[in-house]
């Protein structure tokens, strides 16, 4: 039986960033339910804005092309989602963007998105822990043909919410954030069967 590939990061690339604390809860769950879990940080990949003219003028930026090959090959994502004014964070639409681009080769349109599992997690220091940016990451994400798992966890309190070890101090919610990521892998091991 193959092993899930699930590739996982925050729509933050801030220094102590609990978004990037909160994905790696959501990784470890996956990794218990038999998944092979990649952990990135966008801070390694920097990025232009997306621009179309850019694109024609230049091509690919290669951080964009490591982007897409590490998409390419995972069956999987778990992203951390921090909200900004209600909504995504422009690094992780930036991300998206530019991920969605063709690449060489006659490569299909979307293809680093159609027939992905992800499953979204957030956090924030506002009460909702970031659940409304969470409907336009799902959103997204439908429209380019990512199937995401229904379930979902939003952390509000965020910056009292991880203990210094980086679990979450309140055991329910370690145990949902891990259920997310199990949620994936489970998924994709009867997808991939």
């Amino acid at each position: 039986m193959p092993t899930p590939k699930i590739l996982a990061f925050a729509g933050s690339a801030r220094t102590d960033s609990v978004n990037q604390k909160l994905v790696q809860i959501a990784a470890a769950g996956a990794v218990n339910a038999g998944a092979e879990v990649t952990v990135i940080n966008l801070r390694d990949f920097p990025l232009p804005i997306y621009d179309g003219d850019l694109e024609a003028a230049e091509g690919l930026p290669e951080n964009v092309k490591k982007l897409k090959e590490l998409f390419l090959a995972h069956d999987g994502l778990l992203i951390a989602s921090p909200e900004y004014n209600s909504s995504i964070s422009p690094l992780l639409k930036n991300v998206i963007d530019w991920v969605s681009r063709p690449g060489a080769g006659g490569e299909a349109p979307l293809a680093c998105y159609h027939n992905k599992v992800a499953g979204l997690v957030a956090a924030s220091p506002g009460a909702l822990g970031g659940l409304r940016g969470l409907v336009h990451v799902r959103a997204i994400l439908g429209n380019i043909g990512v199937t995401v798992v229904p379930a979902q966890v939003a952390v509000g309190s965020a910056f009292s919410a991880f203990a210094e070890a980086g679990h979450l101090k309140d055991e329910k919610q370690q145990a949902a954030v891990e259920g997310i990521g199990k949620a994936v892998a489970t998924l994709l091991h009867k997808l991939l069967n």
